[in-house]
Formats: structure tokens, sequence, C-alpha cells
């Protein structure tokens, strides 16, 4: 699955424009390397997001099947590290 789809499955951006141009303007790396939107992620791949407050570090646990998933059902496809 694409990076920027899944920011936006998994509820951490709003829109998956937004998660595109954070991939674009530099501020997401999978695996400490800068990730372009069409990166394909795999099970087990660090991702950190380059917030001004400090960094945010994700886990990829597992893959949504569907489009949109509840945010009560995050803690399944991605872990906060």
């Amino acid at each position: 699955m694409r990076v920027d789809k899944f920011l936006n499955a998994v509820n951490i951006t709003k829109r998956r424009a937004v998660s595109e141009d954070m991939c674009k303007s530099g501020v997401v790396s999978v695996n400490g390397v800068v990730a372009k939107p069409a990166k394909e992620l795999k099970v087990g791949d660090k991702i950190t997001i380059s917030y001004l407050k400090g960094d945010k570090n994700y886990e990829v646990l597992d893959f949504p099947a569907t489009k949109n998933t509840p945010k009560s059902d995050q803690a399944k496809y991605v872990k906060e590290l």
C-alpha cells in the first residue's frame, strides 16, 4: 500500500491530499529515508513524521482492507513508538 494512502486510511492524516503534500515536502520518512507519496510500505516498516514540535514514529502492523477505518481500530494497523 502507498504511504500516502496508508496515512489517510489509518487516520494519521485527515485527507490523502494532506499526506501527499507532507511526503512531497520531505517530512515523512520510511525506515530513515525520505519517502515519496507512492512509496510502497511493507509490514514492519517504520514511519517517521517530522512536525514542528517534534517527530512522531509509527510502525506498520497490518494494512486495512477498506479505504477508511474507525479511529478505534487504528491500533490494529499502526503502533506509535
